[in-house]
């Protein structure tokens, strides 16, 4: 691309301040009520970057889908368009990072998950590269159909080795993985949580920090312990306060990091007496799910144990607010089953 293509690419992007916008920054969910972030993993990409002469980032032909357009603009040197090509993507993602680069490779979940999968799995994965896949549209985020809804990433990903699995909450969960991923040696795959990113946690704990493979409670409870990932997070803590009304006391732990899961946390609050309710914006196969309760069986734990996520079927088309009413994501949808089962 020409030094004048690419002026012309960014232009209409360009914000009077030093952040960069776009008009694809569209929050991917309704969270009404709480301050948005635009775009916190370009932005935190490049600030590492700054600091970092080893960071790259590769993105097949979704620069502006998944934030990494602002890393473009500011090191347009270190910045490879790969075109729709995500297997020549993920492939190109290994070879650098065998020549001592930190690879951070942007597509959609669907794309990395289903496309992909083999040339992840066989050039990263075995390897053990340190190669950081970050996807847009996780889960029920877009109304697009099956064609775009990864509802089954996390399962795909969770039974390759070495591979690190990381499902953020909000802008201070994405801004902050990207050091953590940085540090880590070895694959990650993100779910990216993309445009105008609302800021959930510090609400409610403002010292809140991610750790990578650390789970941490958002909200203390006496009566329900939600285990949370991703927007669900969000959503558990807002039909928290729903049931405060109903004099129904709950717990929020988020759990950020899939794989490996903080079992010792996990553990530790299961045992406490309270309904256990998982929460994902994920199929029930093969997700958070299914992760907390293999961990809780095998340590001898049985809380009476429930699950929220997505059903074990392709999904319709739609609206996001309609959508996730009908596959129970929704706030109020949240705090009706959990009052169901109470």
């Amino acid at each position: 691309m020409t030094a004048n293509a690419r002026a012309r690419k960014y232009e209409p992007r360009m914000a009077p301040e030093t952040k960069v916008a776009t008009s694809a920054m569209i929050a991917s969910l309704a969270a009404e009520g709480y301050d948005a972030v635009p775009a916190p993993f370009g932005h935190a990409l490049v600030q590492a970057a700054q600091t970092d002469e080893r960071i790259v980032g590769l993105t097949a032909d979704l620069a502006k889908y998944t934030d990494l357009h602002v890393f473009a603009k500011a090191f347009p040197d270190r910045f490879y368009q790969m075109g729709m090509a995500e297997q020549l993507l993920m492939s190109a993602a290994a070879g650098m990072a065998h020549e001592g680069f930190i690879p951070f490779a942007t597509t959609y979940a669907v794309f990395a998950s289903r496309r992909a999968y083999d040339f992840i799995c066989m050039a990263i994965a075995e390897e053990n590269l340190p190669v950081k896949i970050v996807c847009g549209l996780p889960g029920l985020t877009t109304g697009y159909g099956p064609s775009h809804q990864a509802t089954e990433d996390m399962a795909i990903f969770r039974g390759l080795p070495n591979m690190t699995i990381i499902d953020p909450a909000d802008a201070t969960d994405v801004a902050q993985m990207v050091p953590a991923m940085i540090a880590h040696d070895g694959p990650v795959y993100a779910r990216l949580l993309r445009g105008n990113v609302p800021s959930v946690l510090t609400r409610y704990r403002p010292d809140y920090q991610f750790q990578l493979g650390k789970a941490q409670m958002i909200r203390e409870g006496r009566d329900v312990l939600v285990v949370t990932s991703g927007i669900m997070t969000m959503r558990a803590l807002d039909a928290a306060e729903l049931l405060s009304k109903d004099g129904i006391d709950v717990a929020v732990l988020h759990c950020p990091t899939i794989k490996p899961l903080d079992t010792q946390t996990l553990i530790a609050e299961a045992g406490k007496g309270r309904l256990l309710v998982t929460a994902e914006n994920h199929s029930v196969v093969g997700g958070l799910g299914e992760a907390v309760a293999a961990t809780l069986m095998r340590a001898g734990v049985t809380p009476v144990f429930r699950q929220i996520g997505l059903p074990d079927q392709f999904l319709e088309a739609g609206a996001l607010p309609t959508l996730h009413d009908m596959y129970g994501l929704s706030t109020t949808k949240v705090a009706e089953q959990i009052r169901g089962w109470m």
